[in-house]
C-alpha cells in the first residue's frame, strides 16, 4: 500500500528536506528540523498527492482515513493528551504546504480540537481562562470563516464591539468573561449565516480542516499566485497537523517571524518581529504592529538566545537564508516553519556572493540563487534627487522601488482601472492573500498596520513591487473612499508616491530617477560608489564563464546599442532598419520613395535615405566595435509609413507637389487585406531591388568608413520573410553587387555575412536547401510563431487570455516560446542546414530571446545565441547560465 502520511516528533521523522514533492515544503522542513533535534512540535503530514487525488475524484478513501487515525493516536502518545478530551485536550493546527513555497496563499487553521466541552478542559490544564477562551474564540473566527465559509470581518466587527464597549485597547486587554461573551456571539453568527450549529466533534472538524486545506488549492489567490509565478497547478498541497503550542498564555509567552539575514538589503543579521502574548497569525496578518526581535532579547531572554542558536544552525544546514516561524509557551521556545526565505533581488544578490565568501555555497550555486527575472528589480526607478517634497507619513519599508500611482481602495478596483491603462497604488488597512490579484494590478502597496513580515510585505517583495507596510498615521474610510493623514485628506483616484527604500509617503506624481546599476550603466556614477553594482558585476561574470549561448540585442539607434553593450551584450542581433525612418527628414523622404511614380523617383528619394541609414550604421558598428552586428532589410508594409487622411495627408501632398485625390488614389492602391502576409520583407527587395540595392550600399559604406577609423566591423546582412531559397538568391546577388562596388571605389574591404531570418514555416522546412545561400540562420519567432499558430499577435489579446484560463494553453506562446510546434520547426531547421553546413552560425532575434524558459530551450536546440531587448541582456545571460549549468547537472 503506497503511504500517505508521514509522522514526526520525539527527535524523529519519517520524512527528510529531499521529499518536498510528497510533503510539501513545510512538511519536509518540520521533518528535517525534527531530525536535527531542533525544538518541533510533534505531528504528521498528509501527502500532496491526496490533494490532487481529492480535487480530481472527490472523497476519502477509507484507507487514508485509516492512516490519519494512526497518525493522530501515535500524536496522543506523544503529547500525554487526547484528541477531544474534555480534562486534557489535544488541540492541533493545519496547515498546508506545497512543494513551492506559497507564502499566504493558503489557508490555515489553528486550536482545532476546542469545543464548549474542551474550552474548559483547557482553562482547568493551563490556569488560565483568558487564555483557553482567547485560543476558543480564534477558533471559532479561523473555521468559520475557512471551512464554512462566514466573513472573517464579520467577526472582526463583533470583536472591534467588544473592545468598544469593554474599553479594551487591544485584543489582548480583554477579559476572560468578555471573551466567553464573545465566543457566544461568534456561535449565533454561524448560527445565523449557515443555519446550522458549529460543529463539536473534533473529528469533524478535522476532517473539515483537511478538506478546506485541499479546496483552498483551487482559490483564485492560490490560482493568481501560482500563475505569476510559474508554478505548476497539478502540485497539489500537503497539509501539516501539528500538536498546538501556545503564545498567547500571558507575558512569558509570544509569536513572531524571523530572518536569518535582512531580506531586504541582504545584510548578515537576525531579522524579524514578534508579539508578546499573541499566536502566529496576529504576526504574518498584521493585525497587531509587532515589536523588532531585538526586544525579545529583553522581555523573553532564555528563549531569545536558544532562537539565536537554532536561526545559525539552521542557515548552516541549509545552506541559505532561512524564513522561520517560532513561539515561546512559557519560555520554552518551539520552531513551527522553516523555509528558503523570500527577498529583494538586492538582497538576494548580497547574500549569494557573501555565502561565496564564507564558504557555505559555490559560484556555480550562486548563479543558480539568483532567477532572471529577478534582475529586473535592480533595475527599479527611485525618486530622484531633484524631488524636494515633505512626506506626509513614514511607514515600514518592506520592498524597494519607487512608484507613483493613483489611490484606490479595494482589489477589485485596483484590477479593474489597472486594465484600463491606469497606474493604481493599492492602499489597504492590510492585505490578505484575497487582495492578491489587486497587488498583482498595483504598482505598489500601502497599508495602515502590519509588519516587514506581513502578507503585503512578503507578497510584495517576492514580485518586486514597491511596498511600505505598517503606516500607523494611514486612517481608512472605506465608506468615503479617503484616508486621512495628520491633515491631509487622500480621495481615490488622487496620485501619491511611494519610496519603499525608505518607507516615505508623498502626495502627487513626484520625479524618478535611474537605479544605481542603471546610473553605473549609464555613465553617471563611478563603480567605486555602487556596492550593488559590484555585486551585480560580479555574479554576471561568474554567470558568463559558465554559459554557452552568446548573448546579443534587438537595437534600432547606436544609443540603444551602447546601452545593450554596457549590459554585456555581445553583439546586435536585430537592427530594424525601418525603425529608422519613423521621424523627421526621414520619413518625408521615406514617403516620397513609396509614391513615386517610377524608379528613377524611388532612386531619387534612396539618395537622400541613404546617408541617414550610413550615419545611423557607423554608429552602431562603432558601439558594438568588435562584435556582429545584423541588420535586417526592410520588412514591415509600406502602408505603415502612408498618412491616413487628415491634416497630415495634405501637408505630404503639397510637399510632393500632388493632388490630395491623386496621394489619395496612390494610399489607396497599397493598402492590403491582410498586410502581415502581403507585400512586406524580402517581397518588397524584389520588386524595388533598387531597395535593396540603398540599403547594402548604406551598410557598406558605413562599414568601410568605421573600418578606416580602427573600428573592428563585422556586419551580417539579414534579408527577412524569406519562403523560399529563391528569394535568397536574388537578393544575396544584390547585395553581394553592392558590396563589391562600394568596396571597389573605396579601396577597402571589410568581412561581411549574409543570412536570413527564418519566420515561415515553410523556411524552417526547407532550411537545407536555403542553407546553401545563407551564411546564418535568425529565428523571427515573433512571426514563426504567429504564422505557424495561424494567430495575428495584435488580434489575439481579444481570446487567448480565456485560453489560458481553461488550460487550453499553458502559457501565451508570444510571450514563451512554444516548444512543441513552434520549437519543433526550430529543431528541425538547425538539424536540416547543419546537415549541409555543419558550422552555420544560428540564433533568435524574437523578443523570445529575453524570457528565460525560451532561452533554456535554445541551449537545448544548440543555437549559437539570443538576441532580445536591451534591458533583458543581463536576464538572457544568467538564464543561458542556468540552462548550461543544468544541463551539466551542477548542484542547486
Amino acid at each position: 500500500m503506497t503511504r500517505s502520511v508521514y509522522f514526526f516528533g520525539n527527535g524523529t521523522a519519517d520524512g527528510t528536506r529531499d521529499m518536498k514533492v510528497t510533503l510539501g515544503g513545510k512538511g519536509a522542513n518540520l521533518a528535517e528540523m525534527t531530525n536535527l533535534g531542533v525544538p518541533v512540535p510533534p505531528g504528521f503530514t498528509i501527502a500532496a498527492d491526496q490533494c490532487v487525488a481529492y480535487l480530481e475524484h472527490g472523497g476519502i478513501s477509507d484507507a487514508l482515513r485509516a492512516e490519519v487515525r494512526d497518525a493522530l493516536a501515535r500524536l496522543e502518545d506523544v503529547s500525554g493528551k487526547r484528541f477531544g478530551d474534555p480534562a486534557n485536550p489535544l488541540l492541533v493546527s493545519v496547515r498546508s504546504g506545497a512543494s513551492v513555497s506559497m507564502p499566504g496563499m493558503m489557508e490555515t487553521i489553528l486550536n482545532l480540537g476546542l469545543n464548549d466541552e474542551t474550552v474548559e478542559g483547557l482553562s482547568r490544564a493551563s490556569g488560565n481562562p483568558r487564555f483557553a477562551y482567547d485560543s476558543y474564540r480564534r477558533f471559532l473566527q479561523m473555521y468559520a470563516d475557512v471551512v464554512l465559509g462566514v466573513s472573517i470581518h464579520r467577526f472582526e466587527q463583533l470583536l472591534a464591539t467588544k473592545r468598544l464597549t469593554t474599553g479594551a485597547a487591544s485584543d489582548s486587554d480583554l477579559s476572560a468573561e468578555a471573551l466567553r461573551s464573545l465566543v457566544k456571539e461568534y456561535q449565533q453568527l454561524v448560527r445565523a449565516v449557515t443555519g446550522a450549529d458549529f460543529p463539536m466533534d473534533p473529528q469533524v472538524q478535522l476532517w473539515g480542516a483537511i478538506e478546506a486545506v485541499w479546496h483552498s488549492w483551487t482559490l483564485k489567490k492560490a490560482v493568481d499566485y501560482r500563475k505569476v509565478n510559474g508554478i505548476p497547478h497539478t502540485l497539489g498541497t500537503g497539509v501539516n497537523i501539528v500538536s498546538m503550542v501556545f503564545g498567547n498564555m500571558g507575558d512569558d509567552s509570544g509569536t513572531g517571524v524571523a530572518f536569518t539575514r535582512d531580506p531586504s538589503t541582504g545584510e548578515r543579521r537576525f531579522y524579524g518581529e514578534f508579539l508578546v502574548n499573541a499566536q502566529g497569525e496576529d504576526v504574518v496578518a498584521g493585525i497587531r504592529t509587532p515589536l523588532h526581535i531585538d526586544e525579545m532579547a529583553r522581555l523573553l531572554p532564555g528563549a531569545y538566545e536558544q532562537l539565536l542558536d537554532t536561526q545559525a544552525r539552521l542557515e548552516q544546514h541549509f545552506r541559505d537564508m532561512q524564513d522561520i516561524e517560532f513561539t515561546v509557551e512559557r519560555g520554552t521556545l518551539y520552531l513551527l516553519q522553516t523555509r528558503t526565505g523570500k527577498r529583494t533581488t538586492a538582497a538576494a544578490l548580497r547574500i549569494a556572493l557573501d555565502m561565496v565568501d564564507e564558504g557555505l555555497i559555490t559560484q556555480r550555486e550562486a548563479v543558480r540563487r539568483l532567477q532572471p527575472n529577478q534582475l529586473d528589480q535592480l533595475l527599479h526607478r527611485v525618486i530622484a534627487s531633484t524631488a524636494h517634497a515633505t512626506p506626509i507619513a513614514v511607514g515600514l519599508p518592506a520592498s524597494p522601488g519607487a512608484a507613483s500611482g493613483i489611490v484606490v481602495f479595494d482589489p477589485d478596483a485596483a484590477e479593474q482601472r489597472h486594465l484600463k491603462g491606469e497606474q493604481v497604488i493599492l492602499v489597504r488597512e492590510e492585505t490578505t492573500p484575497e487582495d492578491f490579484h489587486g497587488i498583482v494590478a498595483a504598482r505598489a502597496v500601502l497599508t495602515a498596520r502590519g509588519g516587514m513580515t506581513s502578507h503585503a510585505a512578503v507578497v510584495a517583495r517576492g514580485m518586486g513591487k514597491c511596498a511600505i507596510v505598517g503606516c500607523t498615521a494611514l486612517e481608512i474610510s472605506n465608506e468615503h473612499r479617503s484616508m486621512c493623514i495628520g491633515d491631509h485628506v487622500v480621495a481615490e483616484g488622487d496620485w501619491i508616491t511611494l519610496d519603499g527604500g525608505t518607507g516615505r509617503v508623498f502626495l502627487g506624481d513626484l520625479p524618478t530617477q535611474p537605479s544605481e546599476v542603471m546610473r553605473v550603466i549609464n555613465g553617471v556614477l563611478p563603480q567605486a560608489d555602487a556596492p550593488t553594482y559590484q555585486g551585480f558585476a560580479t555574479l554576471m561574470g561568474w554567470a558568463d564563464a559558465h554559459r554557452r549561448l552568446k548573448v546579443r540585442a534587438n537595437a534600432d539607434t547606436p544609443r540603444d546599442a551602447r546601452v545593450a553593450r554596457n549590459f554585456g551584450a555581445e553583439g546586435i542581433g536585430l537592427c530594424r532598419t525601418e525603425h529608422m525612418f519613423f521621424e523627421g527628414d526621414r520619413i518625408t523622404a521615406m514617403r516620397e520613395m513609396i509614391i513615386a511614380r517610377d524608379e528613377g523617383g524611388r532612386r531619387r528619394a534612396l539618395e537622400k535615405l541613404l546617408p541617414m541609414q550610413r550615419a545611423d550604421f557607423e554608429g552602431i558598428f562603432q558601439a558594438m566595435d568588435g562584435f556582429p552586428v545584423t541588420i535586417r532589410l526592410l520588412d514591415p508594409p509600406l502602408h505603415e509609413f502612408l498618412p491616413h487622411g487628415g491634416e497630415e495627408s495634405f501637408l505630404l501632398a503639397q510637399s510632393l507637389g500632388l493632388a490630395r485625390q491623386e496621394l489619395a488614389r496612390i494610399v489607396s492602391a497599397l493598402r492590403e487585406t491582410n498586410p502581415m502576409l502581403g507585400h512586406r520583407g524580402c517581397r518588397l527587395g524584389v520588386v524595388y531591388p533598387e531597395i535593396t540595392e540603398m540599403q547594402a550600399r548604406a551598410i557598406f559604406e558605413a562599414a568601410v568608413r568605421a573600418f578606416r577609423r580602427g573600428i573592428d566591423v563585422r556586419p551580417e546582412i539579414m534579408v527577412p520573410l524569406v519562403s523560399d531559397v529563391s528569394e535568397l538568391r536574388h537578393q544575396r546577388a544584390i547585395i553581394e553587387q553592392a558590396a563589391e562596388q562600394v568596396m571597389g571605389v573605396m579601396g577597402e574591404r571589410v568581412p561581411y555575412l549574409i543570412g536570413t531570418m527564418i519566420e515561415l514555416p515553410r523556411a524552417a522546412l526547407t532550411a537545407d536547401e536555403i542553407a546553401h545561400q545563407a551564411d546564418f540562420f535568425s529565428f523571427g519567432t515573433n512571426d514563426l510563431t504567429q504564422t505557424t499558430f495561424g494567430l495575428s499577435r495584435d488580434d489575439a489579446g481579444r481570446f487567448l487570455p480565456q485560453y489560458l484560463e481553461a488550460g487550453l494553453l499553458a502559457d501565451d506562446p508570444f510571450q514563451v516560446l512554444d516548444a512543441k510546434g513552434v520549437g519543433k520547426l526550430v529543431k528541425w531547421a538547425v538539424r536540416d542546414a547543419r546537415d549541409v553546413k555543419a558550422h552555420l552560425k544560428v540564433g533568435i532575434c524574437g523578443e523570445h530571446g529575453g524570457d528565460p524558459r525560451s532561452v533554456t530551450f535554445c541551449h537545448e536546440a544548440g543555437l549559437d545565441y539570443v538576441s532580445c531587448s536591451p534591458y533583458r541582456v543581463p536576464v538572457a545571460r544568467l538564464a543561458a547560465a542556468h540552462a548550461a549549468l543544468a544541463a551539466a547537472n551542477a548542484p542547486a
